[in-house]
């Protein structure tokens, strides 16, 4: 049975449009994240190699003494800096995104959604950012340590620039993805096409999932095992935030 709704929320009229006034209103709102991004950009491009070396400090900290990166690219000394810097500025700005985003889609929202949405939104934000920083901060550090270690004898560890970007970049989005596993339970529970009942006595099933998502998202096994571990435990903290933002469907669970 669905809950019941506020009066003012039944007779509340969404606000429309003609397909010219969305569209323009779309474009508005691409320009100005697209702005925020090269606003971003532009101002870590003085700083594009102390940006990169921040990035690559990890592996640089895990290598033998004496191994350094090296470039197999001639322009790879300027582009990888600079692509770097980039990135970091679309993972920096994606708040303005997301908030350009959520202006777009709020008129078409009703209030007690946008009651819901605004949390979500917020968390989201904070999961994706915990998520990079996992990843940056545990993950590399016994990931490349490990890869160090295991160097076969008489080979040098020396690892190009653009392939060490291509790769951080990859496991970067996978445990940013990875930890939005508390909002995506949570959309399911509110769209009501799974019970928070169900959910719960789908723990097993999803303990073996997240394996096999660690499995498919990260390139080793230990990186495979540090995703899987928090994606389980983000799927527990689903189930609680749920409780606490849709009462009234745990209630009729």
């Amino acid at each position: 049975m669905s809950p019941p709704y506020d009066k003012n929320e039944t007779e509340e009229q969404l606000a429309e449009g003609t397909l010219i006034s969305h569209l323009l209103e779309l474009r508005s709102r691409i320009m100005k994240a697209v702005l925020a991004v090269i606003a971003v950009f532009l101002a870590l491009t003085p700083w594009m190699n102390e940006v990169f070396e921040f990035v690559s400090k990890p592996l640089r900290e895990a290598l033998p003494a004496g191994s350094e990166m090296i470039v197999t690219d001639v322009a790879a000394p300027f582009l990888t800096p600079m692509k770097t810097a980039f990135f970091v500025a679309v993972f920096i700005a994606m708040p303005v995104v997301l908030f350009q985003v959520w202006q777009f889609v709020a008129p078409g929202l009703y209030k007690r959604e946008k009651r819901l949405a605004v949390p979500l939104m917020i968390s989201s934000i904070a999961l994706f950012y915990s998520g990079i920083a996992f990843a940056y901060f545990i993950v590399f550090k016994v990931m490349f340590a490990f890869f160090a270690g295991v160097t076969p004898s008489g080979v040098d560890m020396t690892p190009d620039i653009i392939a060490y970007l291509s790769f951080v970049l990859g496991i970067f989005l996978a445990f940013g993805l990875a930890f939005e596993v508390p909002i995506a339970t949570i959309l399911l529970i509110w769209s009501g096409l799974v019970s928070i009942k169900a959910l719960k006595s789908a723990r097993p099933y999803v303990f073996l999932g997240a394996f096999v998502a660690g499995m498919l998202l990260a390139p080793d096994v230990f990186s495979m095992t540090l995703m899987a571990i928090p994606m389980y435990l983000l799927y527990e903290g689903g189930l609680i935030m749920a409780r606490v933002l849709l009462p009234h469907k745990v209630a009729a669970a």
